[in-house]
């Protein structure tokens, strides 16, 4: 009869081999989205425009803004450099003492109040922070078309004509580009590299060339006014958690698609500590249980090398545990270095010596985002719902 040893040794088995699988599957998929973001060629200025009367239509960017961030004048200076005709970018703040404020004014006097406007206000429709900037930053939007951008972002000059074309098609509802993690300085900082690079992307690029999901991702859309104002607007995302999930999930049940260009953005790495690190960590994966909860529920049975040292460890490292445990590891790490390498990504490949480790503690917070109830965002503790909502710690019974 079989002991309670051995029943966990094959429990172990399973995300072994089905993250080893897993892994595998990642790659031609990856690489067949990479070889379609290669035959699309850059947007000059003069590149022809898709809409109906031949022009490209005039854009507003809205750009929250919260603090000095890491290489913040770089990323926000690159939104004012865009091969577009027309467009404004508005930079917003929540509190008139944020210190990135001088630096939005500066922008401001280099590239004239026509291109970039300057939005302090105060708005609290509800508890989810980025939400409340957004809408303080939309009551000086100019045009119909908006592009929603993180501050984090460092963007190259085809962008916005890259994001705007697909809505030339009247059946698209907004559109999102990829992205990856850059200037990982630090090594918890490339872990969460990693985490993006080696983890997250190619699950969501897996998932859209299989149509195993839908997704959006708020680091950039692009939709029309129209359009979020006929899912509700910004004020009724204003609880949201996952903002970003649930604007996708209203497009898509309104009959509309999610248009998801071969092209990626870059995202500036941030962190200031370990435990800041630790925390976005935990945060990222309640980011997405609160978005898909039995998907990622699902992910224990992608996580090959935490349960390969585990199924090892069960077996006493005889010679049996240590085959399954090289042979998991060699799988992870030669998948992982294909997918990198297929996504241009210059950090990742010289960070491949954590990713053990960024794997077992990955397991970690994927247990806490299902018991830790409590999210931490800008200081404040919230309790998150079942739903996806926010609400303040305080009221909770």
């Amino acid at each position: 009869m079989p002991t309670l040893t051995d029943l966990l040794q094959w429990l172990c088995l399973l995300p072994v081999v089905g993250g080893s699988v897993y892994g595998l599957l990642c790659v031609p998929a990856v690489r067949t989205f990479c070889r379609q973001r290669a035959a699309i060629p850059s947007r000059p200025a003069q590149a022809e425009s898709p809409f109906a009367d031949g022009t490209w239509p005039p854009v507003t960017v809205l750009k929250p803004v919260h603090g000095l961030e890491k290489n913040l004048k770089s990323n926000l200076r690159s939104i004012c450099l865009q091969e577009y005709p027309r467009y404004q970018v508005v930079f917003s703040a929540q509190r008139v003492d944020d210190p990135a404020i001088p630096l939005l004014h500066e922008l401001q006097q280099e590239f004239g109040p026509e291109r970039v406007s300057v939005v302090v206000k105060n708005i609290q429709a509800g508890l989810n922070g980025k939400v409340n900037n957004l809408l303080g930053a939309l009551t000086e939007a100019r045009h119909d078309i908006l592009v929603i951008s993180d501050s984090d972002i460092l963007l190259r000059p085809d962008y916005l004509k890259t994001v705007v074309a697909p809505l030339a098609d009247p059946n698209v509802g907004a559109v999102n580009p990829l992205f990856k993690a850059v200037c990982a300085d630090r090594w918890y900082e490339k872990l969460e590299l990693l985490s993006m690079n080696a983890d997250f992307m190619p699950s969501v690029v897996f998932a859209h060339m299989t149509g195993a999901s839908n997704f959006c991702m708020g680091q950039s859309i692009a939709m029309r006014r129209a359009t979020l104002e006929a899912i509700g607007g910004l004020e009724s995302l204003a609880d949201y958690l996952v903002e970003d999930y649930e604007i996708g999930r209203r497009i898509w049940e309104s009959g509309r698609k999610m248009a998801i260009v071969p092209y990626f953005i870059e995202a500036v790495v941030d962190l200031k500590s370990l435990p800041h690190w630790w925390g976005h960590q935990v945060y990222w994966d309640q980011n997405t249980r609160a978005a898909r909860p039995g998907g990622f529920f699902a992910t224990v049975f992608t996580r090959s090398v935490p349960f390969a040292l585990a199924y090892a460890l069960l077996r006493m490292m005889d010679p049996v545990g240590i085959a399954v445990l090289v042979g998991a590891l060699s799988v992870r790490l030669v998948t992982v270095a294909v997918v990198l390498v297929a996504f241009r990504d210059r950090e990742g490949p010289q960070s491949l010596w954590l990713l053990p480790l960024r794997d077992i503690l990955g397991l970690v917070s994927w247990g806490l985002a299902f018991t830790q109830r409590t999210v931490i965002w800008r200081g404040a503790e919230f309790v998150l719902t079942r739903n996806g909502r926010l609400v303040p710690r305080e009221v909770r019974s």
